[in-house]
C-alpha cells in the first residue's frame, strides 16, 4: 500500500479552491510571500517554522488528537485514531486536516514528515515500537516486582536505569528476557511501545478534555461591573494625563542602557497615588503611543503628539492606548523582575512573543463568561485548554490586572465597553461618564473632596497645586508643602492661589491651608539656583551657612564663591530636586537674576519613536487570500509548462501570433526577457497590442501587465 500511497504535494494539488482559502485563513504565514507554485506551498507547509506556528494555534485537545495520531502506523484509519483516543476525535481529525497537519491517503490518513519530528521521538510517554514478539499472557506468570516495574515505566519516560543489564534483579532479567523490556545500553533498559499501550488499556493518555474547562469565579452583576469600569476608564486616562504633565514638569533622565530608572518610576508611583507596576504601565503605554519620548538629552518628554492626544475626548484618549494595548509585544508586568538585571519601563527588554495572542485569548474567554470575575487558578485551567504551548501563569495574572487598570473589567467581570471595544462598536463611553463638577469641597486636614469628575480646566488648575491621594467616585486632593511649591513655580504667587481655592470651593478655606501657602510663598524663592553648573544665591547669609554645613547634601559638593553666594559641579535641576529632597524650597532664576515662575510646557524635540512590536501574524482578509490563490493556480499551471520550452518566433511572427490569440481569446505562454537578459516563462491572457506593448494579464500575478513586444523571445499555446 506504501508504494502507490498520494504524496502531501499531490494531496494539497487536489484540494479544491475553498479548501486552499481555508487553509490559508487558519495558517496565514503560509501566504507571506505567495507560494510559487503547490510543491513550493507544500513544502512550507512541512517546514519547522511553519509547523510551530501551527502548534501554538492549537488547543489542548487537538494537540493531544495529534500527538496520539503519532503513535499510529500509517496509513491511519479515523477508527483507529478513536479507538486510542476518544469518540470526540473525528472532528479534532478534520481540523487537522483543514490545517494540513494530517493529509488523506483514500479514507485514510497520512502525516506530513516533520510532524513527527514536531511532536518528538517519544510522543505521549511512549517509547519505539519492538521487533521483537510478546507474549502478553506470560504477564501473569512474572516474577514479584515484574508489573510493579512495568507501571512506573509505562507512563514515561520509556527509559529506566539499572546498575548493570547482565546483573540485573530477577524480575527485570525476567522481563528482559520475554522482550516486556529491551536492553538500550549497559545500564538503560527500554519499555516497547506495544507493552506501554497494553499497559495503558490501548488509551494513548489518562483521560483528555474535548471542550474547554468551566470558568469559575464570584458572580458579578454586569451593571455593577459597568460602574466600575468606567471608574477604571476615567481614572486611567487621569493617571496618563498627569503622567505627562509631571514629566513635563520634572523629566526624568533615561539610564545609559535604555528606559527609566527605579528612582524616578518610584517618584512617579507616589506623585500618581499608585503602585510602581501601575505607573509602569502607564509610563509604557504612552511610550508605545508616541505621546513620550527619550529625548536626545536623555531626558524623557512628552511629545507634541501628547498635546493632540489631549484635545481628544476621553472616548477617544481610551480607545487609542487600549488598542495600542491589545496589539503589543511588551510585558510591562516584567519591569522590576530579572535574573541577572533589572527590567527597566521604557527598556529594551520587554518584548515577549504571543504575548498579543495571549491576551486576546484571555479576553476571548472573559467575553464568553458574563458577570464572571474568575479565579487566577480558573483562569490559567482554561488558557492552558487553549493555549497550551504559551501559558504563563504570572502572564495571566498581569493580563488581568491591566485589563482591570484599563477598565476592559469592572470588579474582575467583563465589561459592556470591552464587549464594544472586540467587536468594534460604538463604546458608549462619553454617555457613561457621570457630568463633571466645577468645584470641591475643602477639609480642615489640608485635603479636598471632589465630589464627581472635575472639568478639564479646573483638573489641570487644581493639579499643580495638589496631589491626588485617593480616586474614584469622589476624588480626594492633598496639599501640602511640595504641591503649593509646585504651584509656585507654575507662576502663581499665595494670594493667587488662596482666591482660586476660595473661588472653587463650597466650604471656607480652614486657617491651616492658609497659613501653609503663605508660610511656603514667603520662603519660596529665597534661594536662587542658575543654570552655570550651578549656583545658588541667597541674601539670608545664615541660610547659606546652614546648606553648606548640611550633611544630607554633601553628594551635590556645595563651594562658597561669595558670603551670598554657593556653586556646584551638577545641572541646575538636578540641585533643585536635591535641595528639595532635603526640604529646602529653591526657585530658578535665569541668567540676568529674574526669578522664572512662569508655568513651563516642555516637549521632546526629538520626533517619537515608539518601541518596534515582535509582530504576530493576523488573519488575511478575503481579498488577499482569493489573489493568493490565483497566484496559486497559475505558478500551478506556468510550472507544469516548464519543461517545454517556448519555441523561438520572429517580431513579426510574434505580432500575427499575438493578434490570433488576442482574436481567440485563448490563454498562452511568451518568453520574456528581463533587463538583465534572463529569459522567463509568463502565462497570460492577451488582451491588446498598442504602440509596440502586449497588455495582458498575468497568471501568476492576477494584474493587468504591459508587456514590451522586443522583449518578447516566443509564444505557444498554454495547453
Amino acid at each position: 500500500m506504501s508504494n502507490s500511497s498520494i504524496s502531501f504535494t499531490e494531496e494539497l494539488r487536489n484540494r479544491s479552491d475553498d479548501e486552499i482559502k481555508a487553509l490559508f485563513t487558519l495558517r496565514p504565514d503560509l501566504i507571506a510571500p505567495v507560494p510559487t507554485d503547490l510543491m513550493a506551498l507544500a513544502a512550507r507547509a512541512n517546514s519547522a517554522p511553519s509547523l510551530l506556528r501551527a502548534r501554538e494555534s492549537l488547543d489542548k485537545f487537538r494537540l493531544d488528537i495529534l500527538t496520539a495520531i503519532c503513535t499510529l502506523e500509517e496509513p491511519i484509519s479515523l477508527h483507529q485514531i478513536m479507538s486510542v483516543t476518544a469518540n470526540e476525535a473525528a472532528a479534532a481529525v478534520n481540523s487537522l486536516w483543514e490545517l494540513a497537519l494530517l493529509y488523506k491517503d483514500g479514507e485514510r490518513y497520512r502525516i506530513p514528515t516533520n510532524v513527527r519530528t514536531l511532536i518528538g521521538e517519544n510522543p505521549a510517554g511512549l517509547g519505539a515500537r519492538s521487533s521483537k514478539p510478546v507474549d502478553f499472557a506470560l504477564l501473569s506468570q512474572a516474577p514479584k516486582g515484574a508489573v510493579e516495574t512495568l507501571q512506573k515505566m509505562v507512563w514515561g519516560p520509556p527509559k529506566g536505569q539499572v546498575s548493570d543489564v547482565k546483573k540485573a534483579a530477577p524480575a527485570i532479567k525476567w522481563l528482559l528476557e520475554q522482550n516486556f523490556l529491551l536492553p538500550f545500553d549497559s545500564q538503560t533498559v527500554l519499555l516497547p511501545r506495544e507493552v506501554a499501550m497494553h499497559m495503558r488499556e490501548g488509551r494513548v493518555f489518562k483521560s483528555l478534555q474535548p471542550t474547554q474547562p468551566l470558568v469559575m469565579g464570584v458572580a458579578r452583576k454586569q451593571k455593577a461591573a459597568d460602574l466600575a469600569a468606567i471608574a477604571n476608564i476615567s481614572t486611567f486616562v487621569r493617571w496618563a494625563e498627569e503622567l505627562g504633565h509631571n514629566w513635563s514638569d520634572e523629566p526624568p533622565t533615561a539610564l545609559r542602557s535604555g528606559g527609566l530608572g527605579v528612582r524616578d518610576l518610584k517618584r512617579t508611583a507616589e506623585h500618581l497615588g499608585v503602585l510602581e507596576p501601575c505607573a509602569a504601565f502607564v509610563a509604557e503605554l504612552l511610550y508605545i503611543g508616541g505621546l513620550i519620548v527619550i529625548d536626545t538629552d536623555d531626558q524623557i518628554l512628552p511629545t507634541s503628539t501628547f498635546d493632540l492626544w489631549l484635545t481628544k475626548s476621553i472616548e477617544e484618549q481610551w480607545l487609542a492606548l487600549t488598542s495600542l494595548w491589545l496589539e503589543t509585544s511588551r510585558m510591562s508586568g516584567l519591569i522590576g523582575k530579572g535574573d541577572s538585571k533589572n527590567v527597566a519601563a521604557l527598556g529594551p527588554d520587554l518584548d515577549r512573543g504571543g504575548v498579543a495572542t495571549l491576551k486576546k485569548a484571555i479576553l476571548g474567554v472573559l467575553r464568553d463568561h458574563p458577570e464572571v470575575d474568575p479565579t487566577l487558578e480558573s483562569m490559567e485551567a482554561t488558557v492552558a485548554w487553549l493555549l497550551p504551548s504559551r501559558v504563563n501563569r504570572d502572564y495571566i495574572e498581569w493580563t488581568l490586572r491591566e485589563a482591570e487598570w484599563l477598565g476592559l473589567t469592572g470588579q474582575g467581570a467583563f465589561s459592556s465597553f470591552a464587549i464594544a471595544f472586540l467587536s468594534h462598536e460604538e463604546l458608549g463611553i462619553e454617555a457613561a461618564l457621570p457630568k463633571p463638577v466645577d468645584h470641591i469641597l475643602i477639609q480642615a486636614d489640608n485635603s479636598a473632596i471632589a465630589p464627581g469628575p472635575l472639568t478639564l480646566e479646573l483638573a489641570n488648575s487644581i493639579g499643580t497645586i495638589a496631589d491626588i491621594e485617593s480616586r474614584g467616585g469622589a476624588s480626594v486632593y492633598r496639599f501640602s508643602e511640595a504641591s503649593i511649591r509646585r504651584g509656585l513655580d507654575h507662576g502663581q504667587t499665595g494670594d493667587q492661589i488662596k482666591d482660586f481655592l476660595k473661588k472653587i470651593s463650597k466650604t471656607p478655606m480652614p486657617q491651616p491651608l492658609e497659613y501653609l501657602i503663605s508660610d511656603v510663598a514667603k520662603r519660596h524663592g529665597r534661594l536662587r539656583v542658575g543654570s552655570t553648573n550651578s549656583y545658588l544665591r541667597c541674601e539670608d547669609e545664615g541660610l547659606i551657612q546652614e546648606i553648606l554645613h548640611d550633611k544630607r547634601i554633601d553628594q551635590l559638593r556645595m563651594r562658597k564663591l561669595a558670603p551670598q553666594v554657593l556653586i556646584a559641579d551638577v545641572e541646575s535641576s538636578e540641585l533643585m530636586r536635591v535641595l528639595r529632597d532635603a526640604g529646602y524650597l529653591p526657585a530658578a532664576e535665569n541668567a540676568t537674576g529674574v526669578l522664572i515662575s512662569a508655568p513651563r510646557v516642555r516637549r521632546a524635540k526629538a520626533r517619537p519613536r515608539p518601541p518596534r512590536v515582535v509582530a504576530e501574524l493576523t488573519n488575511p482578509g478575503e481579498t488577499l487570500i482569493s489573489a493568493a490563490l490565483r497566484a496559486l493556480r497559475a505558478g500551478e499551471r506556468a510550472s507544469s509548462h516548464k519543461p517545454r520550452e517556448v519555441p523561438r518566433t520572429t517580431a513579426n511572427e510574434t505580432v500575427d501570433l499575438l493578434h490570433q490569440y488576442i482574436e481567440e481569446r485563448a490563454s498562452l505562454t511568451i518568453g520574456y526577457a528581463d533587463t538583465n537578459g534572463g529569459v522567463s516563462n509568463r502565462l497570460i491572457d492577451p488582451l491588446s497590442i498598442s504602440l509596440g506593448t502586449l497588455v495582458a494579464r498575468d497568471h501568476a500575478t492576477g494584474e493587468i501587465t504591459h508587456f514590451r513586444i522586443p522583449r518578447i523571445t516566443g509564444v505557444s499555446p498554454a495547453n
